[in-house]
Parts: structure tokens; sequence; C-alpha cells
């Protein structure tokens, strides 16, 4: 048997190996195998969850939402302490459900699993598991799981880092008409208080041919609208042979014919310059909405934090965006009770919040994370304190929020239909600058831009009605 060496030749081998040994236990079992992914996390990981997806159906595997599946994969996420514990509650009815059925298999991957402790403890203490991986080696899936019908015990897959950007691989959409597109991985900010760096690895760019390809193929698919991902799209392309600039990566995908929007996400505020302003000012794709943490409204927690801004550096950013797209709406993330974190730096962060004028926010207690900076400082911020500035912080987003974002009332507005509510009988569609709108439809108009008057704000949501 000869194994390809390259890939993605290898992991398709394996996919036809796979597949064989699961039409061989269906042929047995008289019914086909069924899967189940939950994803925790961001757009990243549910990006990478479609592969998942896409590999586990060419396998042979039915997908079902159900647990009670004969494969269960958890694709996990560290960013914050309690998306750590979900998973290990989790596990312990997966156990349940593992004991009943001698067919299933689970299998945990993503960001959680780069962390060696937690690694240690799920060899110790959930030894059910079938399989482990990682962020950097999730393309090595069809290989791994052959490993697993193979071996019949636990394996287990981590890398600490790599170099490798795997493409072509099947991937399965959750939407027919949008879609994620991976333009980078990885991060290179090491900001106090975050464990991305280190379970996602430095930066690392696609190749601009490679993302305007997988584009254009998806338009072709009948995708309307691309969100560009990364942990940091304004840095896209400096660690490239020929270095591009995130700025000049999206003109070339403006003139991809057939696209008809263009969102990103995420935006580090050093990094957002001024030719990127200038092009989604000139830009008829780029839909004019900027998600871009702040974190905080004070320069010294900004400095701990090692953001590499300041508050006014920030403002100044927001400025330069209001001026060059008036109607832009903004969105950013904001983390309470960082380490230090006094009262005049929270109301800083109050008066930021006010002045920047968000149209939402995602507010976080802060998350202490073994191995960051910030998990080691002294002056931990006191539970009660922190809860009371969360509750202060989130009644000020709120009303803000509902401000901002009635500024549209009354006006018409093109949205993409995104779902159908059968009870309610109402579509729910995106603005262009990421607002929601419910308004009355029909199934039928899923996936198209239909112009909607808007009626009335709810807050972060409009009721509204077609006009044709």
């Amino acid at each position: 048997m000869n194994i390809p060496n390259t890939e993605p030749e290898r992991q398709l081998f394996f996919i036809q190996q796979a597949k064989e040994h699961v039409g061989e236990i269906q042929k047995k079992l008289g019914r086909p195998l069924t899967f189940c992914v939950n994803t925790f996390g961001c757009q990243m990981n549910a990006r990478d969850s479609e592969k998942l997806v896409g590999i586990l159906e060419q396998i042979g595997y039915v997908e079902q939402e159900s647990e009670e599946a004969d494969f269960v994969i958890y694709n996990t996420c560290t960013v914050r302490e309690n998306a750590n514990l979900r998973v290990y509650g989790r596990l312990g009815y997966l156990h349940s459900l593992k004991k009943k059925n001698p067919h299933m298999m689970i299998a945990l991957c993503g960001c959680m699993m780069q962390e060696e402790h937690v690694v240690a403890k799920l060899k110790k203490s959930y030894s059910f598991v079938d399989l482990i991986f990682g962020t950097h080696n999730i393309y090595k899936f069809p290989e791994l799981l052959m490993n697993r019908f193979d071996s019949k015990g636990m394996i287990v897959d981590i890398w600490k880092d790599t170099d490798k950007i795997v493409e072509n691989l099947p991937s399965e959409r959750k939407y027919s008409f949008k879609s994620g597109v991976n333009i980078m991985f990885g991060c290179n900010n090491f900001c106090s208080y975050c464990i991305v760096p280190y379970v996602r690895g430095r930066e690392r760019s696609r190749q601009p041919e490679h993302i305007i390809a997988e584009i254009k193929r998806l338009v072709a698919d009948g995708v309307a609208e691309v969100m560009l991902l990364g942990q940091n799209v304004n840095s896209y392309g400096k660690n490239l042979e020929e270095p591009v600039t995130f700025a000049q990566l999206l003109e070339q995908i403006e003139g991809i014919e057939g696209l008809e929007r263009i969102r990103f996400m995420t935006s580090h505020p050093k990094d957002l310059s001024d030719e990127l302003i200038a092009v989604m000012k000139s830009s008829k794709k780029i839909c004019s909405h900027m998600h871009l943490p702040v974190q905080s409204g004070s320069s010294r927690i900004l400095k701990i934090m090692n953001r590499h801004y300041t508050r006014e550096h920030y403002l100044e950013v927001v400025a330069k965006l209001r001026q060059a797209i008036p109607d832009i709406s903004l969105t950013t993330d904001i983390i309470v009770g960082f380490p230090g974190e006094t009262e005049e730096d929270f109301l800083d962060t109050l008066s930021l919040v006010r002045e920047v004028g968000f149209d939402s926010a995602f507010t976080f207690i802060y998350s202490k994370r073994t191995g960051t900076p910030a998990a080691a400082m002294e002056d931990q911020v006191p539970e009660d304190i922190v809860k009371d500035r969360f509750d202060r912080l989130l009644a000020t987003v709120q009303e803000v929020a509902h401000e901002k974002s009635a500024r549209f009332t009354e006006t018409t507005q093109e949205v993409l239909v995104e779902d159908y509510n059968k009870e309610k009988d109402l579509l729910t569609g995106r603005m262009g600058n990421n607002i929601l709108v419910h308004f009355p439809g029909d199934a039928s108009q899923i996936g198209t831009i239909v112009p909607v008057y808007l009626k009335e704000c709810k807050g972060f949501y409009y009721l509204g009605e077609m006009t044709r």
C-alpha cells in the first residue's frame, strides 16, 4: 500500500481508507453511522468544524443534531475558563452514552487541547475519549481517525506549533449563501491576558492567490457573502515571501465577479492602517461594519494588557473611520476586572463606551488563563467588585447601543436573508452593518438580498417590512 507523502493527497488517501472501514461497519449494523460536531468559541473554530463535517460526510457518516450519535466531536475553546468547564461537564454525559453504544467514538480537538495540563487530565480521568488533537493539525483528522480504527486505543496528536497550511480538503458549509474564509492563522501579539498565541501558534498567512481561488469557487457555488477570518486580519501578509497588505488583498477580492458582500474579523487597533480605511471607503462590497476590540478605556490598563495602543490612539482610529464611512457600525470587546483595574480605570472604560457610541459590545469578566502573564499578576480584583462593574458596563453598553442603532429607523436598507421562523412567519437577515432585522416573508427568500423598510428599533435588532 503506497501512502502519499504530500498533502492533501495523503489525507485524501486516508479518507478513502476510512470510508471503506465505515462502510463495512454500516453493512454489519444495517444502518448508517451518525455523527455530531459541537463547536465552542470563535468563528475560526466554526470554520474548522465545517472542515470536520465535510471530511466525516465524505467518509460516509450522516450528520445529526443529537449527541446520541456514533461519533461525537467537541471542537473546543479555551479563551475563558468556563469554556473548559463546559467540556468537562459534557464528557460525563457522553461517557454514559458510550456505555450503551459499543460503536460510539468521542473526539476532542481545538484550542483547549493545546494546553498540556488539559491533555494530562484527559488521559488520567477521561480515558474513554478516543481521539485528541489540536489546532495545528486539524487537516490530519482522516489519518488520525484511521490510526484510531487500527489501534483501538486513545490517539493523542498535539503539535506545539506549525508553519504548515494545507488546502483543498473537504468542507461542508453551514450556510449555502455565506461562508467564512481563513486568510491567516495564529497571532503574534501576546496580549498579557490571552492564551490564543500559545494555542493557535504564530501568524501564518495564506497565499493571496489561494484565497482568491477559494472565494471564486464559493461564489460559483452560490455564496453571496464571505467573512475573512484571522486572529488579527490587519497584520495579514507580513510573513509572506512577497508581502501583501490586508488592504491590497481586499482590493483583489473586491474584483471577484458575483461576490456581493465582504466582511472580516478580527481587527487589532494598533495595525489598522489609513490604507485599509481608504479601501473600505471606496469599496462597493465591503460591509460598513468594523469589529474593533478595545478591551479597556484606560491607557494604564491597556499598557499592562500589552495592547500597544492608548485610549487616545483608539479614539483617533475611530474618528478616521467615522470621517471616511459616516454610517459605519462599530462593535467591540471589553474586559472587566483585569488585574489592578481601579475604579478610575473602569470609569475610563465607561466614558469611552459613551464617547465612541458602539452599536454593540461583547463584555467579559476577566478570566485567569494559566500560562499567561496576567494570571501571575498581583492585584486580582475581588469578585464582588468585578460583578458590580460588569453590571454597570452592561447597562451602559445597552443604553448607548439602543440609541446608536436607532439611527436607521424609517430608512430602507439592503438585507441578506439568513433564516426563517415558521411559527412567527418572519424572516431574519443582516444589514451590511451587521444589525439584525426581522420582517414578514417566506423561506424561499433565504440567501437573497432584499430591500427592507425599518419600522421600529428594538435595541439590537429592527422590525421591518420588505419594500418589494
